[in-house]
């Protein structure tokens, strides 16, 4: 079907509790919620954003792992007519202050206690923006500046549920319900603004295409990535299949948690397959349930294929591709494919979506030609969040997305990204982009120049490897320049290679010939 039967995720929520109303919808720890329970907990979190002030259009931001917490208080936004900002639980505080700034985000919903982290800390060090009127805790200790989870849904009691009723009633597919941030070859974040229709069709697309139908998930992709939220939360509403978050990767409490939650469905980039099978006692487990995998972000071998299919059980593996900007879909593969369609192509369009092969003059390449690939569709973005100029430079006069992203598209319409226009590489399926991480490094005091390129690295996919021309008097030293910026940023940012160099190499308009750092990069490390 290219159409989905709902243009709101509020209408999507609500037939979800209609249509599978005693499936178990939510499962993470002593929460077992079936769909009617889940939609009565998103309704009560709508209501008691409208007693805290939250008017249609306003944005709010959580800025936390996978729970259900985060579940009830996003889609409880989408209820009260809000546009959610998620954040990306590896920004430290100065990152995570850029985007609740830039979004002019009402409310913060986060945790105290993740992985050692204190994000309320990490914010007031970044100093919190003056637009943010309140910050709502939802796991973890709970500073006197901020409000229990449990005490802001209390508030739902002063408003009558006719007045959510009536709220909701107003929503359209047109209004937008993400702004989510992606980086730029500029070092900006900057904000893909997607309204309701467009998710609700895009996922209702994939959802069709991978076969989803009332399986148990488990959602290890984070919440606040597109694969989480709209390829996971939403994606488990339209087809009635169990939300079971995961917050953090590691293979032992994967491994226990599939035979426990009888987990089918497992999608995740390649590397989490691939550390699954490198594990000694895995025939300890029993991975009997799996039939569903979904990955993307990285190329897959022919190889772990078979593997998936021999030791995982899995019956059905898909690939695909997309970016925030065209709502996280663009191509799939589909159920039947061949294992070197799925390992050497991200597939063909989805439904109702144009994609094409084009020359830097935006004509069309015969097939088998590399050039960059182009969207046009549904799922292209509103645009950049106060930023016309990237907006026009990103979308063009008739409509194309262009990605800047290379790729050669088989006469069946398959697509294999060869290359990229932009600098940006995937770590760990997370995008990383040169031009920001030299941005927070030229913050290094013994930093005189840097560029930041990608190499390949088996586990991860992709890492950075920088080139550093240090700052006159300062020490060369690679260990202590990779510690701070650990403690500076993301570490899907951080380089995990340092090269001291004398100069950069330039071209003769004075642009750092990434190319001729690639190459050497990579023969480096060969």
């Amino acid at each position: 079907m290219s159409d989905a039967p709902w243009t709101t995720i509020p209408g999507l929520i609500d037939d979800a509790a209609t249509r599978f109303a005693d499936n178990e919808a939510m499962v993470d720890g002593d929460v077992r919620w079936n769909f009617v329970e889940f939609r009565d907990q998103i309704r009560r979190a709508a209501r008691a954003f409208m007693a805290s002030g939250v008017e249609k259009g306003d944005t709010v931001a959580v800025w936390a792992p996978n729970t259900w917490e985060w579940a009830v208080a996003a889609l409880g936004v989408h209820v009260a007519g809000g546009v959610v900002v998620p954040v990306n639980t590896r920004w430290k505080g100065r990152e995570a202050e850029y985007v609740l700034r830039n979004s002019k985000a009402r409310m913060l919903f986060t945790v105290t206690d993740f992985l050692d982290t204190d994000y309320v800390a990490a914010l007031e060090e970044a100093d919190a923006p003056e637009s943010l009127e309140e910050i709502v805790v939802m796991r973890g200790r709970v500073p006197d500046t901020t409000t229990a989870f449990a005490d802001f849904l209390e508030r739902a009691e002063a408003v009558a549920e006719e007045d959510r009723a009536a709220r909701t009633a107003s929503i359209t597919g047109d209004d937008l319900c993400h702004i989510m941030f992606t980086s730029g070859t500029t070092g900006d974040p900057k904000g893909a603004m997607l309204v309701h229709s467009a998710i609700c069709r895009s996922y209702h697309s994939w959802a069709t295409a991978i076969g989803l139908d009332e399986d148990r998930y488990l959602i290890v992709n984070p919440f606040f990535h597109s694969f989480g939220l709209n390829a996971g939360i939403i994606a488990c509403l339209m087809t009635g299949s169990t939300i079971v978050p995961h917050p953090v990767f590691d293979v032992p409490s994967v491994m226990k948690r599939i035979p426990e939650e009888r987990i089918s469905c497992f999608p995740g980039p390649p590397a989490i397959y691939q550390t699954i099978l490198n594990t000694e006692n895995l025939d300890d487990f029993d991975m009997s349930t799996l039939r569903l995998a979904v990955t993307g972000a990285a190329p897959i071998p022919v190889s772990l294929i078979e593997e998936m299919r021999r030791r995982l059980h899995f019956e059905t593996i898909i690939t695909g591709y997309g970016l925030t900007e065209s709502s996280g879909m663009a191509t799939m593969c589909r159920v039947g494919d061949t294992a070197e369609i799925i390992s050497g192509t991200s597939g063909r369009a989805i439904d109702d979506v144009e994609v094409r092969i084009v020359d830097p003059e935006g004509r069309e390449v015969p097939r088998g030609e590399p050039g960059e690939i182009v969207i046009r569709g549904y799922n292209v973005m509103k645009g950049y969040l106060n930023d016309p100029e990237k907006t026009a430079e990103t979308i063009d006069a008739d409509g194309w997305l262009h990605t800047g992203d290379i790729g050669v598209m088989d006469d069946a319409g398959n697509i294999d990204i060869t290359d990229r226009v932009k600098d940006m590489f995937i770590n760990g399926g997370f995008n990383a982009y040169p031009a920001e991480i030299e941005n927070l490094m030229a913050a290094h005091p013994g930093i005189g120049q840097v560029a930041v390129v990608g190499v390949p690295d088996q586990r991860l996919g992709e890492v950075g490897y920088a080139f550093v021309v240090p700052a006159p008097g300062a020490d060369k030293d690679a260990d202590a320049l990779i510690a701070w910026c650990r403690a500076e940023m993301a570490n899907y940012k951080c380089p995990r290679h340092v090269e001291y160099v004398e100069a950069l190499p330039l071209n003769a308009s004075g642009k750092v010939l990434k190319y001729e750092l690639r190459e050497r990069a990579v023969a480096s490390l060969a």
